[in-house]
């Protein structure tokens, strides 16, 4: 191929939108989609299951603000009278809707009206416009569903597609344990009944973990293959701040081994429930309710008992009285880990122990992050009382040491029987907790870096255009923001993890019957110098190794997007860093 037929090549790639570009070439990524349905399709019925867990949360959280206007109604009622409690009702209504539209406007953008009714004035007005005409059509769209039948047909389409979901949900897929199971009956002979293929119940969990395995492998590299696809075939330019950020990465040898570490442990908390070698429902939370089969070697018979019998009789508690790793219990139930002090699958607590650890992590690493990143743009972009008052508030919040005020407050909403504490066992009011007490840290991780790019001057452009600020923080200066916050917040989600075992252990965590890696350590404590040693030494091993993992990936992170940090330099690293 010529240079000038090359060069007529690249030149076409990067014309017109990505859209456009797909359009011209479109091979590529229809080989790609098709690879990724192909995956999707594999777990079409986890994916189903998820969805209808996501709107079960979705629906409780929009239920719980819509409870909002007559919560503070109720509040206020008694101080301001009757006609206050009124306004403060419609007020709280008001901003609700207006948060809202602030919220779904970049997502669900209107078309461009305000030209069309004639009402222009502006990039900056045409911008508040815009936003108020959107907070009125929300707001519209919001009384015709709860004032009108529209919002019971709207509850019986959700039922319906929440029913077609279960539907789907219920279907077999390749990493189910229906669709290899491990439990079954061992004949007086020594083969096995009911399990995949024939084999040993160890033999076919081992198979069913390296498919759950193998299958998660695969479905990142095929996200991989996206990416370098897009970069291939799609992307506007040939190269981009990312590439070298990738390449130092993959150079990274302490970060690669994060990365491999906190990937199996993804893996596990959201495979959970096929990994275990019992169904949680049958070992963990309702044991009496759930029976198996076993023959009975006495009386040389097929016998059934429930979980929670035969966990009584298969008690790891020292002794004689043990089940220990990788080993078999009387009943010939499978235990990769043993069983703990009630007798209950080891293996299968600590997979869901490891949701509830990632669980508690995401939400508090997410919401500390939204109020870190939001403060730091703030303060960049306005500086003075509003950088003054966000610094008194860090200030006072990092004088006080992280973890005293984590257990404070963790008492106080308990002993109070707060609502939010029965939530997910205190795990959503651990995570809130943790939000709110290290959103400092992370704010003043990334002042820095926004100050500097509070100065650059594609920002003074972006102002002197006419710009909101809002709109200006959003497109020109959280981009180059946000691969900083990336950086710490890996690095503290090993703390919190390291946060939630710690408050378990001492009783004041996630309550029982939900898993948690402390409260195991603590429980096995003083069977430490026992042949039940590993009801508290593996889960501290587990701990002490996630947490390594997310420190070794949040340095490789760090030196792969700023290979400068170490010297301080300025304003070339945050740019650099942000490009992409």
């Amino acid at each position: 191929m010529s240079a000038d037929s090359e060069g007529a090549r690249i030149g076409a790639r990067r014309d017109g939108s990505l859209r456009d570009r797909i359009a011209r070439n479109p091979k590529p990524a229809l080989l790609w989609t098709a690879g990724l349905g192909i995956l999707a399709a594999l777990e079409l019925g986890r994916i189903a299951r998820a969805l209808v867990h996501v709107g079960d949360v979705v629906r409780s959280v929009l239920g719980a603000v819509a409870l909002a206007p007559t919560w503070v109604a109720g509040t206020v009622v008694g101080t301001i009278g009757v006609a206050g409690a009124i306004a403060a009702y419609w007020l709280t209504v008001l901003l609700l809707v207006a948060v809202a539209a602030s919220l779904l406007k970049p997502v669900v953008v209107p078309p461009p009206v305000v030209d069309r009714l004639g009402l222009g004035r502006g990039t900056a007005v045409n911008e508040v416009l815009e936003r108020g005409l959107f907070a009125l059509v929300l707001g519209a769209a919001v009384a015709l569903v709860v004032f009108t039948p529209v919002g019971a047909a709207l509850d019986a389409a959700l039922a319906t597609l929440r029913g077609g979901l279960e539907s789907i949900g219920s279907v077999r897929t390749l990493t189910r344990r229906e669709t290899i199971p491990n439990q079954g009956v061992r004949q007086p002979d020594g083969s096995w009944e009911g399990t995949f293929m024939g084999l040993s119940a160890a033999q076919a969990w081992s198979v069913r973990v390296f498919v759950i395995y193998l299958y998660a492998f695969v479905f990142l590299a095929w996200l991989w293959r996206g990416y370098t696809t897009y970069r291939t075939h799609y992307r506007e330019a040939d190269w981009a701040p990312i590439d070298d950020s990738i390449d130092r990465f993959r150079g990274h040898y302490w970060g690669l081994f994060g990365f491999a570490v906190v990937f199996a442990f993804v893996v596990m908390a959201i495979f959970a429930p096929s990994l275990g070698p019992v169904p949680a429902e049958a070992n963990l939370y309702q044991p009496y309710e759930h029976e198996f089969e076993y023959v009975d070697d006495e009386a040389d018979e097929l016998v059934s008992i429930t979980h929670g019998a035969a966990n009584i009789q298969t008690r790891s508690q020292g002794g004689t009285d043990n089940v220990g790793l990788w080993s078999y219990d009387r009943f010939d139930r499978w235990h990769p880990f043993g069983t703990n002090q009630d007798g209950k699958d080891f293996f299968t607590f600590l997979v869901f122990g490891a949701r509830t650890s990632l669980v508690i992590g995401l939400v508090a690493i997410g919401a500390g992050t939204a109020i870190a990143l939001t403060l730091s743009l703030l303060t960049a972009y306005y500086r003075g009382l509003v950088d003054l008052l966000t610094i008194v508030s860090s200030d006072t919040i990092i004088s006080i040491p992280a973890f005293l005020l984590v257990l404070l407050l963790s008492v106080l909403f308990q002993e109070a029987n707060h609502p939010i504490a029965a939530v997910y066992d205190g795990g959503l009011l651990l995570a809130l907790i943790f939000a709110g007490v290290y959103w400092p840290g992370l704010w003043r991780s990334i002042r820095g870096p926004s100050l500097r790019v509070a100065q650059q001057e594609w920002v003074d452009a972006a102002r002197s255009y006419g710009q909101t600020p809002l709109a200006t923080m959003r497109k020109h200066m959280a981009p180059y923001i946000v691969s900083y916050i990336l950086i710490y917040a890996s690095l503290l989600l090993g703390g919190i993890v390291i946060a939630t075992a710690a408050l378990s252990f001492l009783g004041l965590g996630i309550s029982p019957p939900t898993p948690e890696w402390g409260r195991a350590v603590a429980e096995g404590r003083s069977y430490t110098g026992t042949a039940s040693w590993h009801i508290s030494t593996v889960p501290g091993l587990l701990i002490v190794l996630v947490v390594t993992g997310f420190n070794a990936l949040g340095d490789g992170i760090r030196d792969a997007i700023d290979p400068e940090s170490d010297t301080g330099d300025g304003a070339d690293a945050t740019v650099a860093g942000g490009g992409g």
